[in-house]
């Protein structure tokens, strides 16, 4: 029970955002010097995981949820909004910037993953926002795959394997039903695809 806490906790949707920055500064070629990668990473970092954390004390402050893992659908609600608008922010800044278009993909794709997943509340579905993270980064760097002259066969196949033991976790802790978790998987995995075609 300790490992699959540690699993889901080491592999939070909030980090995801920044273990992809961390992988795709390290895996694709660009004439970014070390001091501007550092500049995004911590920008992403601020606006992707001490932002999220800072609304998430405020709300359990006020009552607005119960705990930090807001197990309930409404509690889920306006977290879930509040990221759809910061990685649309995030896929805006990064899409202008020639050379970091790829990385606004990631956001777009973050943000688009969301509002499916926002969508699904209608029907009462709690979908995995781990399994949604970890599916967006392993769709994203798929999609690079075909766009770069990289092979990452290799990491692909890495998180995908990664993918299945944070599901795992996800089931052993009983978050998340088996739908709830591919369905967010499924969601992420084809949401860089779908709008790398659209944009």
């Amino acid at each position: 029970m300790r490992v699959h806490k540690l699993i889901s906790v080491v592999f939070h949707p909030i980090v995801i955002p920044t273990i992809g920055m961390l992988l795709y500064f390290f895996l694709i070629s660009n004439n970014l010097n070390a001091d501007q990668r550092i500049v995004i990473l911590s920008f992403v970092f601020i606006t992707t995981y001490i932002l999220p954390l800072f609304i998430l004390i405020l709300f359990k402050k006020f009552k607005l949820i119960q705990s930090f893992k807001a197990e309930s659908i409404q509690e889920r609600k306006i977290p879930i909004g509040i990221m759809i608008l910061l990685f649309y922010f995030l896929g805006e800044i990064f899409n202008r910037v020639s050379n970091l278009s790829d990385i606004g993909l990631l956001f777009y794709a973050s943000s688009f993953g969301l509002v499916c997943v926002y969508v699904l509340f209608t029907f009462k579905i709690k979908t995995s926002i781990h399994l949604l993270s970890i599916g967006i980064t392993t769709g994203f760097f798929i999609k690079l795959n075909a766009l770069h002259n990289e092979n990452l066969i290799g990491i692909v196949a890495l998180l995908f394997l990664l993918s299945g033991l944070i599901a795992s976790a996800r089931l052993h802790l009983k978050a998340h039903t088996e739908k709830e978790v591919y369905i967010g998987f499924f969601i992420g995995l084809v949401s860089p695809i779908v709008l790398f075609y659209s944009l």
